[in-house]
């Protein structure tokens, strides 16, 4: 079995053939499938999703940069609600199959297209990561062109963070290293490993150990090699799989037990 740590199940393109896609998966060897929550309204697609699969899809809690507005600050106090309410009904055991949120995630900065609305992505992910350090729930990070401020701001909580995933990591082994000295993270590793231009496949060996990486497929987007260009999927992270084995010199099956053992150690899900 293996576990793709980051996939976004809800969105529009799966409202079609989702039996169908889970079942692919399955029958590829995905046992687990992780759906991270962007916005208010996806809080509510994702939870549909885990609760219709709850033996496959575990949901996160987050508003991922790119959805970060001026009212960030009334999306997160009703998230917030929603966060603490599926903690006190996980402790007093009411909470329904698929209803309890695994991890803080979407979060992060990106500054790729615009810094309009920089400060309040810096404020909100400061609040994100103050979220994980009260619930000790790790945290599922995307950054993109924010690295300097996204460090800076985590370093404020080095000590008391209980760890996570830099989700969807195409950087080079400074940054991996730089990104690792956060103790109880991972890199999330998806399709772009398997793409021709890739350097992942030198620079990963070269400077990450197996007991810091996930896989992940962010489907619908970034399909590897050969669907690249297609809707992504959870079925085809085998392809990612197969890649990290090549380049580290191990067998699949290594790959497959080491990155369980990391999600069960970060995510606090046995495996």
């Amino acid at each position: 079995m293996i576990i793709d740590t980051h996939a976004h199940l809800d969105v529009e393109d799966f409202s079609e053939d989702l039996p169908e896609v889970i079942l692919r998966a399955r029958q590829a060897g995905v046992g687990k499938i992780f759906l991270p929550a962007i916005d208010l309204k996806s809080v509510d697609t994702t939870l549909a999703v885990c609760r219709q699969y709850p033996d496959v899809c575990y949901p996160m809690i987050g508003l991922q940069p790119e959805e970060v507005r001026q009212d960030w600050q009334i999306v997160l106090e009703k998230m917030y609600a929603r966060l603490k309410d599926s903690i006190k009904k996980q402790a007093n055991g009411t909470a329904l199959p698929g209803e309890t949120f695994i991890a803080i995630g979407e979060v992060g900065l990106d500054f790729y297209w615009s810094r309009e609305y920089e400060q309040e992505q810096l404020a909100a992910f400061e609040e994100a990561v103050k979220w994980s350090v009260e619930t000790q729930l790790p945290l599922m990070i995307h950054c993109r062109k924010a690295q300097n401020e996204m460090l800076h701001i985590m370093r404020l909580y080095e000590k008391e963070l209980a760890g996570g995933v830099f989700h969807c990591f195409t950087g080079n082994q400074k940054e991996a290293e730089a990104f690792l000295r956060f103790e109880h993270f991972a890199l999330g590793i998806g399709g772009v490993s398997t793409f021709k231009s890739s350097h992942l496949r030198e620079d990963l060996p070269a400077a990450v150990p197996l007991d810091r990486i996930v896989l992940e497929t962010d489907s619908p987007y970034m399909a590897p090699v050969p669907y690249r260009g297609k809707r992504n999927e959870s079925s085809f992270i085998i392809e990612v799989m197969h890649t990290l084995a090549m380049s580290y010199g191990v067998d699949e099956e290594e790959i497959a037990r080491q990155t369980n053992a990391n999600v069960e150690r970060i995510f606090g899900i046995k495996v």
